[in-house]
């Protein structure tokens, strides 16, 4: 049976303003473009997901890959995930300094790894027996980045901001698809938090948290405050309210309510089952998203 393609694609949830609005829609636009081709040929929704989120870890605007947020001691550190709805089977790295493209990591430890999950040095290793370059980390930094945390440090103190709050960036990347064997998959990437403390690990790469793929449920990617996200193990619930019959909008929507009701998170995530149904939900001002059909190409900053 061929089942009809379909590519859901998020570029961040928190309060975008208006002179980067066009920023992300072209940046979530050209992950679609990346991960429609693949499955326009027939390809798998693992490597649509995963060049969908290449372009965006590439593209500046958002919190992953060069560009990123720089943690505390001024360095870019990027974790990222990958799950396979046909087999449960998934790859993460966290808190690597030298990938440009973690999500290609994590690719390399779903596919040719019997473990779910490397972190920091070893991920590294790990991607480079795998044939990936390792680069400098002062490639991944941009100025951009330089001065925001230097005027964030430079405030803290005085003012007491809030790193997690929805006016702070929060662009990590995600994908799902399903593809014309009826398989889902999800793929999520970020930079973490602004100023986070060395190490930190936040909800994007953990399983279940920022990413999770199943077939008989459904296939989540998350963005937002990380911590929040992981108490609640957010893209599991999610997927388990569409294994229990729900709709994926309804789910998404209720994923967000949950998120803000039992810990006050703020965030967004995108769904979509094998029968192709999908959810865009977030409780941020703006999420940017972009859905790729075989008859339709739809891209917003708010919910469906």
């Amino acid at each position: 049976m061929s089942n009809n393609p379909i590519l859901l694609v998020h570029g961040g949830a928190w309060a975008i303003p208006g002179n980067m609005v066009e920023a992300h829609l072209n940046g979530v636009r050209n992950a679609i473009a990346a991960g429609w081709r693949v499955l326009e040929k027939g390809g798998t929704a693992l490597d649509a997901v995963e060049e969908a989120v290449v372009v965006m870890e590439d593209d500046e605007t958002f919190d992953a890959g060069r560009g990123s947020f720089l943690n505390r001691e001024g360095k870019v550190q990027l974790d990222a995930l990958m799950m396979d709805g046909a087999t449960l089977r998934a790859g993460g790295v966290g808190c690597v300094e030298h990938i440009a493209n973690p999500i290609r990591a994590a690719r390399k430890v779903l596919s040719e790894s019997p473990h779910v999950y490397f972190v920091g040095e070893g991920a590294e290793r790990f991607a480079q027996e795998q044939g990936l370059p390792l680069c400098e980390n002062k490639e991944l930094v941009i100025p951009r980045e330089v001065e925001r945390l230097r005027a964030f440090q430079s405030n803290a103190s005085k003012d007491n901001q809030d790193t997690f709050a929805p006016t702070i960036s929060h662009d990590t990347v995600g994908a799902v698809a399903l593809d014309t064997s009826g398989n889902i998959a999800a793929a999520t990437s970020t930079g973490g938090t602004l100023n986070k403390a060395p190490g930190r690990l936040g909800d994007s790469s953990l399983i279940g948290c920022g990413c999770y793929a199943d077939n008989q449920s459904a296939a989540a990617s998350t963005t937002g405050w990380g911590e929040p996200i992981m108490k609640l193990v957010l893209a599991k619930w999610a997927t388990d309210r569409v294994a229990s019959g729900n709709l994926p909008q309804w789910a998404a929507a209720e994923a967000m309510n949950y998120l803000k009701d039992r810990v006050n998170g703020h965030g967004g995530i995108i769904l979509l089952d094998s029968q192709g149904r999908t959810g865009i939900a977030h409780n941020t001002p703006r999420m940017a998203w972009a859905l790729r059909t075989s008859d339709r190409l739809d891209c917003g900053l708010e919910s469906k």
